[in-house]
């Protein structure tokens, strides 16, 4: 008997004593029973008709706003660090542009890293409900992937918008399985989680990969997935876009080439945690058919954010803005010699809250930085976060003057939390300024115009006029153009 025979029983002895839930997560099952195989079909079989005028046009605002954060971003320092790393790595395809700079190539998924810290490097991205940052996590890859393939096989701007909203859906739909992820996060940074899952399945359907090689991409992508929320507010917290983006690229470039992963990764597999290890209150639901399915951008729209920093911010800056024309209301004039005390009255958020920020990150994370930037000047601006700014005595004054108060109804979430700045006077005035919905929230979406000016304004740092125009038109046209890599001609 052959030496490798003798232990023949014991391996199957073995078998027997894995705990029989435990098992059924190694073992290939019916992939049409499961959770990840809804996701996988989807996936893999949804098609242009699938995509509504309001998806249509809702994605397209999506496009255009985070190409031009990501020009802006491309002026950062953060961006200009990883810039510099990337160009260090050895690369053989440097065949995908980056934001910003001129002739400079790079392979596709550093590329995709590159401009995906861009679009993050100043918080001035779309944020969606449950509270997650889509875009930059899916756009960048496309864009570089667009470049990757060759000439004979472009996809159009229809196959781009298609690839686009697949790989928003799937992260709508994992933020969807938990009622955690409706607030404001704690432990994680969920673009580092869902924006990785997002990345794979757009890349996934950019490559046409079959429902299976759709399953072991989102399969591979959650082991490239996290980053903890204590990297906010410094020059790390933008790589957790770079990073989803470039590994769910990456992860859907392991499974064309055959890599496999755990087929029931979304299920709920008591024993052995997949997706659900990220969220205590995991419930997953499978896609239905298609016939049936319908895109949650349809009735959940985007905020987009008028000025860079934290969505939080935006509800204590309109609040602030309103009370000080209170205050200047007879002379016109504001000084902070005229405030005893500030009170604000915010949701509880750790994070988010930096009574004396001493950089630009920490001051984009600070309720009582915007609240007295706001008082100062009337508004927040790309400038606001300047080291100009930061140093200024009064607004050092105004920091100094700075409570806080936790309504109990001011609950941390980007769909009912509210900001109130309260102000006593030393005249023993009591003046207060509410906000409820910012102009820019998914409830009060920022007008056609308003998003041009936006975007205008932050390519305008590092392009020319003609090629903003270029950018605009092709987005919106996008669903009549012929190869979708012609949109990154114009972004260097």
């Amino acid at each position: 008997m052959p030496a490798w025979g003798k232990f023949q029983p014991s391996l199957t002895t073995g078998k027997r004593l894995y705990h029989k839930i435990s098992r059924e997560a190694f073992e290939a099952p019916d992939l049409k029973e499961t959770v990840t195989s809804s996701f996988g079909s989807f996936i893999s079989g949804v098609e242009v008709d699938h995509l509504s005028e309001t998806v249509l046009q809702r994605s397209k605002r999506m496009i255009l706003d985070n190409i031009g954060v990501g020009l802006l971003g491309s002026t950062s320092p953060v961006f200009d660090i990883c810039l510099n790393y990337c160009q260090q790595m050895y690369a053989q395809d440097p065949v995908s542009s980056v934001y910003g700079r001129k002739g400079l190539r790079l392979s596709p998924t550093l590329a995709a890293f590159a401009n995906g810290v861009a679009a993050h490097s100043m918080d001035f991205d779309d944020t969606w409900h449950p509270a997650t940052h889509p875009s930059g996590a899916v756009l960048p890859a496309l864009l570089a992937a667009a470049q990757m393939l060759p000439t004979n096989s472009k996809p159009t701007g229809l196959d781009f918008l298609l690839a686009f909203n697949v790989g928003i859906e799937v992260q709508g739909r994992l933020m969807h399985f938990s009622q955690e992820a409706n607030n404001i996060p704690k432990r994680f940074h969920p673009p580092s989680v869902v924006g990785t899952m997002g990345s794979a399945a757009a890349i996934a359907k950019f490559l046409s990969l079959n429902a299976n090689q759709c399953v072991n991409a989102l399969a591979i992508a959650a082991s490239l997935s996290g980053a903890p929320m204590a990297n906010a507010a410094t020059q790390a917290k933008p790589i957790h876009i770079g990073n989803a983006t470039r590994l769910g690229f990456e992860a859907a470039l392991l499974a064309s080439k055959g890599m496999e992963g755990n087929v029931k990764i979304l299920d709920k597999t008591l024993g052995c945690f997949g997706f659900s290890a990220f969220y205590g209150d995991y419930e997953p639901q499978k896609i239905a058919p298609l016939e049936q399915t319908r895109f949650l951008l349809e009735d959940q729209d985007i905020a987009f954010k008028r000025f860079p920093a934290h969505l939080g911010m935006h509800w204590i800056v309109d609040a602030a803005v309103s009370v000080r024309q209170l205050a200047t209301a007879n002379d016109g004039a504001f000084s902070p010699s005229m405030i005893d005390r500030i009170i604000l009255r915010i949701p509880v958020s750790r994070y988010i809250n930096r009574p004396f920020p001493e950089t630009e990150h920490e001051a984009r994370h600070s309720f009582q930085f915007n609240a007295c930037s706001a008082l100062l000047d009337g508004e927040v601006n790309i400038e606001s976060f300047s080291e100009n700014k930061l140093q200024r005595d009064s607004l050092n004054e105004l920091l100094n003057k700075v409570e806080l108060q936790h309504p109990e109804d001011n609950v941390a979430s980007f769909e009912k939390m509210y900001g109130e700045v309260v102000l006593l006077l030393r005249n023993r005035d009591v003046l207060r300024g509410r906000c409820d919905t910012f102009y820019g929230h998914w409830r009060n979406p920022l007008s056609k115009e308003a998003l041009l000016d936006k975007f205008k304004s932050n390519a305008s740092y590092v392009l020319q006029q003609n090629k903003i125009e270029a950018i605009i038109n092709t987005v919106e046209n996008l669903e009549e153009v012929r190869d979708s890599s012609t949109l990154t001609s114009y972004l260097q």
